[in-house]
């Protein structure tokens, strides 16, 4: 989660990671680090180099602290890539003695305040799914792209760290998964849903190839297999949402049933849309716009955060995202993630639990743990939004 970097200092602000499978013997670790240099401006390597240390260790679990294996990671220009908005720390850890797994903890550390930063991944050396081995990556074939979309017609290239050619069944499934329930609907989930598939297809790892559909694409070794890499084909925006038929979606999260009716309904989805700000904030162009723009902001957050097999915002934590923010702490064990929020809504202190699912497509599928007691606490923030009172 990303945090604001305060003025004066070298500052990590979000670290995301994965690790592929090298062989037998070893892993290659990929973290995204985003960070803030003293004037704002994105973290260099140069600054990366001076400023921060970085330490890993391997446990045997989360609930066991005993030590598999440690290291440092040398900052310099075969370790540390730029890449866009952020940079690509790379390295690679051994397997430990007798152990096919391993929890990688590790910790970048700002050398004048002291003050960490914490990533931990889940390795598993006996690379068991195509995901551990293989993934997206950049149409240079250099970096993997540690996110579960890609926009349409974009060229994409899935590969190894060896860069091994293999050829993979491709299917493609056009279907439009529904958004998150309420954290207050606690009736048991419906079946999942057999999906039809639309296209198939055989591509080749390490070449580049198109996505020319929007729809859900998932990448497996055999048509028998359970679990493969699955990816989300988004329109050229994404994450930001532009088109008024798709601005329409995520204000379910802030609306009433009558109101989603009639936004659907609707012949015209942007003039529909204007009016239902603008009824809202009682006519205040406005107060409208400033909502209307911290909204948006956060439904583009939780698409880069949290897209799964599905945008972010329709998963359960990219509707947490929206309506309460960033968690002020996480709590993350092997199979869970609680969010914790602090002064929300007159409550001193609020958890929100989410379990880790097996899920074909992908690895990060999480569903949240729901409660009717999260009523105090929904509503009042919701009725925020609804009146404009939410900044940004």
């Amino acid at each position: 989660m990303a945090s604001a970097a305060s003025s004066g200092e070298y500052t990590i602000t979000a670290i995301k990671g994965k690790f592929l499978s090298i062989d037998s013997t070893g892993a290659r670790v990929f973290l995204n680090v985003y960070g803030r240099r003293p004037g704002g401006e994105p973290l260099t390597v140069d600054d990366l180099s001076s400023h921060f240390l970085v330490n890993y260790v391997m446990y045997a679990d989360y609930n066991n602290r005993d030590r598999l294996g440690y290291g440092n990671v040398p900052l310099n220009a075969q370790s540390v890539v730029p890449d866009g908005d952020h940079l690509t720390m790379i390295f690679d850890v051994k397997k430990p003695t007798n152990a096919s797994n391993a929890v990688l903890l590790t910790e970048i550390s700002e050398t004048t305040s002291g003050k960490k930063s914490l990533n931990d991944i889940p390795i598993r050396f006996k690379a068991t799914k195509l995901s551990d081995r293989f993934s997206l990556y950049s149409p240079n074939g250099q970096l993997p792209q540690l996110k579960n979309y890609v926009n349409v017609n974009d060229t994409v290239v899935i590969r190894d760290v060896a860069g091994t050619s293999k050829q993979l069944y491709l299917f493609r499934y056009k279907h439009d998964f529904d958004p998150a329930q309420s954290p207050m609907n606690t009736s048991s989930r419906p079946a999942p849903r057999s999906l039809a598939v639309d296209t198939a297809l055989m591509v080749m790892t390490n070449q580049p190839i198109q996505l020319p559909e929007e729809g859900l694409y998932f990448f497996v070794e055999d048509t028998t297999d359970a679990a493969g890499l699955g990816l989300v084909a988004v329109d050229k925006r994404f994450p930001r949402i532009t088109r008024p038929e798709k601005l329409v979606k995520p204000v379910l999260y802030m609306s009433t049933s009558q109101e989603i009716t009639e936004l659907n309904n609707a012949t015209d989805a942007k003039k529909a849309l204007d009016r239902y700000w603008l009824s809202l904030m009682s006519g205040n162009e406005e107060v409208a716009r400033r909502a209307i723009r911290a909204y948006y902001n956060r439904v583009e957050e939780a698409n880069k955060l949290f897209t799964t097999y599905k945008e972010g915002w329709k998963t359960d934590k990219g509707m947490i995202y929206i309506v309460l923010g960033p968690p002020d702490r996480v709590q993350r064990s092997r199979d869970r993630e609680v969010w914790v929020y602090t002064k929300r809504a007159n409550v001193s202190e609020i958890n929100f639990t989410f379990n880790k699912r097996p899920n074909q497509f992908v690895e990060d599928h999480y569903e949240l743990v729901r409660y009717v007691e999260y009523q105090p606490i929904w509503y009042p923030i919701v009725e925020a939004w609804r009146t404009g009172a939410i900044r940004e």
